[in-house]
């Protein structure tokens, strides 16, 4: 049977069973996505090289202990080990991405693409949820005008109507809700990829 026509299902399964060469299928078979996925947020060779690795031992062990379980989604659930992984590196290194100001962290840019694929739709919801703890966090007049306008897409004309405040006063709390959402995001050393 022809390589590319095993499922990784099956090649998780045969490798479990004691087949080796089934783990080197699957490595081949998503090196490329795994590891660009890495470099697209390390950005050098030689740290993806090393998380890549790192990944890959992670699975093995993950697989011989038997506590494999993820229905047949391989590659998103060793996506969702290398991101974690990424996320480690950075801490670790504590060179956490810093936003300098609220105009370079554009919370609608990570939450507005729809077109996701498998590993991108399991960030995206980790993302999702980390931006809505750090909504949790804002002030209540801060955050009534953020979910209007990120959840409900309300303009800020609309926002000003049902909240009984101008325009402006509109407009500043967004503005303040993203300069705290960011300094939020500072403190607890959140990584918002996308």
């Amino acid at each position: 049977m022809q390589n590319e026509l095993i499922t990784d299902a099956a090649l998780v399964r045969n490798y479990i069973n004691g087949d080796e060469s089934a783990l080197e299928i699957l490595i081949t078979r998503h090196k490329q996505r795994i590891y660009s996925f890495i470099y697209s947020k390390v950005f050098d060779k030689d740290i993806a090289e090393d998380i890549f690795q790192d990944t890959f031992i992670k699975v093995i062990r993950t697989l011989k202990k038997g506590k494999y379980n993820e229905e047949g989604k391989f590659l998103p659930w060793v996506m969702r080990i290398s991101h974690n992984l990424v996320i480690d590196h950075f801490r670790k290194n504590s060179r956490m991405p810093k936003f300098s100001n609220a105009g370079d962290f554009n919370i609608f840019s990570v939450l507005s693409d729809n077109s996701l694929d498998a590993e991108r739709s399991i960030i995206k919801d980790q993302v999702e949820s980390d931006i809505r703890k750090v909504i949790e966090e804002l002030p209540d007049d801060q955050k009534e005008v953020l979910m209007m306008r990120m959840y409900n897409d309300m303009s800020f004309k609309e926002i000003s109507d049902k909240t009984g405040v101008s325009i402006n006063t509109a407009l500043g709390r967004m503005r303040y809700a993203l300069i705290n959402m960011r300094k939020i995001i500072d403190k607890h050393n959140i990584i918002l990829t996308n």
